[in-house]
């Protein structure tokens, strides 16, 4: 076992990946300067070339639809984009090409394509370069949405996400990178194996996250747990296909469920996990109705004190679940 921060997990992931793998390479703006990616590409050019880590101009649609072309022949590239924000340039590329194209085949051929993108926010960096736009992709079909919350997820399912033959999107969180945690060394994994995973067990309420988001519901635990709250916090891990069981599952136990994500409310994922529950879990079961938190529906402030209105917090987060109970709402 080693000493890992999620950045190095990726970085990890990455050095697996190019080691075992010569039909991976890595291509977007930035990937030499840890400006744009912080640690989680160090040194890789110089490890690998810079042929098979190809740091571009500022070109988001042109690289996106050359790696998808590239994985239609035998390649199996790795996209990324330093701001998540500006993958919007690439929806064309993403959603009517990679997305449609094993459908639009009848599964003969299928871009093996991972597109990274990285959630920057805070730091008055503004509306623009703040977004989490998860939600968006995981609505549509053909395209796998991934978001490592641990540090084991955020390699093991890089490798996976590389490794499946499909389009998949890698979401990672800057605010996650100095997390630590011990890792066993890297290795294949499928990831049609991977599922929501139970975080903590607990019978008082059910509490979802995914991304940053779990990593807030892991924080507040142990203080959840000193006003006799015992909760079950589970991570989404991947949130297309959306997996309901183990959710459903753990709200019949524990009667409650509180969602937290990290974006918008309206058609967001918080949105489709309260509705698969109410779906699914008959209304005797529920002990206070299902609640969850997002952002405020307003784009990014640029002001550092109302970046601190504006985003969750640990005191916020604890503060709601707690009212659940007071208030039994």
């Amino acid at each position: 076992m080693n000493k890992f921060t999620y950045s190095s997990a990726i970085l990890d992931g990455y050095n697996f990946l190019l080691t075992n793998y010569s039909e991976v390479f890595v291509i977007g703006q930035g990937l030499w300067s840890p400006w744009y990616v912080g640690n989680t590409m160090k040194d890789l050019d110089k490890k690998f070339g810079k042929k098979r880590i190809i740091d571009t101009p500022v070109s988001e649609g042109a690289v996106t639809g050359a790696a998808i072309g590239a994985s239609l022949n035998g390649m199996k590239p790795i996209v990324v984009h330093p701001r998540m924000d500006f993958m919007l340039y690439a929806i064309d590329p993403i959603v009517n090409q990679a997305a449609k194209w094993s459908y639009m085949f009848g599964g003969q051929s299928s871009p093996s394509i991972t597109i990274r993108g990285i959630i920057n926010r805070g730091g008055e960096q503004g509306a623009q370069h703040s977004q989490a736009l998860h939600s968006w992709f995981a609505h549509i079909p053909g395209l796998k949405v991934v978001m490592p919350s641990t540090v084991s997820d955020a390699r093991d399912l890089l490798i996976a996400s590389v490794l499946s033959g499909q389009p998949v999107i890698y979401i990672d969180d800057r605010w996650l990178y100095d997390q630590e945690d011990d890792l066993l060394p890297a290795n294949k994994i499928n990831l049609n194996s991977i599922t929501p995973r139970i975080l903590e067990k607990g019978d008082s309420i059910t509490l979802v996250g995914c991304g940053y988001t779990t990593f807030l519901l892991r924080k507040i635990t142990q203080k959840l747990k000193s006003h006799k709250i015992n909760p079950e916090i589970i991570d989404m891990r991947i949130i297309n296909p959306f997996n309901k069981e183990l959710i459903t599952n753990s709200v019949k136990k524990t009667g409650r469920l509180f969602v937290l994500d990290g974006g918008w409310g309206p058609c967001g994922i918080s949105s489709e996990i309260i509705t698969s529950v109410v779906e699914n879990v008959p209304p005797k079961i529920f002990k206070s109705k299902p609640s969850r938190m997002t952002l405020p529906f307003t784009p990014a402030p640029t002001s550092k004190v109302l970046e601190a209105e504006y985003y969750p917090s640990k005191e916020k987060v604890f503060g709601f679940i707690k009212s659940i109970f007071d208030n039994n709402l």
